[in-house]
């Protein structure tokens, strides 16, 4: 048999009738880099932790997806809930509402949370820092 942690791995489902854990507090989701790729590495895995660890630090609960199992941000001992997700659109929201969230961090997991942002807002999540219209603008040359 396993042992009981303190942490898990979470996970989400369709069509469940129950949640393993409870949700009793609001936290605030912080968005990993997924894979990593040329010009996309351990630099913003280290922002993920860092942000994840200011967080917490705040007393603030910390909610990371992300689905690279070579981070630290995927270390179930760094934050308080991590979902091992991909990074999309669907996924975010799920969680975002599973837990009850205040609001999302995608400033520090690069190219995937930023395209995922306005998509983001306009499906009702308060997106922290930069406004998803200012990073849309940032990352189109013909809008910049």
């Amino acid at each position: 048999a396993e042992p009981p942690a303190a942490t898990n791995y979470l996970y989400m489902t369709y069509n469940g009738d129950e949640d393993d854990v409870a949700f009793d507090e609001p936290g605030t989701v912080v968005l990993g880099s997924g894979v990593y790729r040329i010009g996309s590495s351990v630099e913003f895995d280290w922002c993920s932790v860092s942000a994840i660890r200011t967080l917490r630090k705040m007393g603030r609960k910390a909610v990371m997806i992300n689905y690279n199992p070579e981070t630290v941000s995927t270390d179930y001992d760094e934050c308080d809930r991590l979902y091992f997700e991909e990074l999309s659109l669907e996924r975010v929201l799920d969680v975002y509402e599973a837990e009850g969230c205040e609001n999302a961090i995608v400033s520090v997991g690069g190219q995937i949370p930023n395209t995922l942002a306005l998509q983001m807002e306009a499906g009702a999540i308060n997106v922290a820092g930069t406004s998803p219209t200012m990073i849309d603008t940032a990352e189109d040359r013909n809008k910049f």
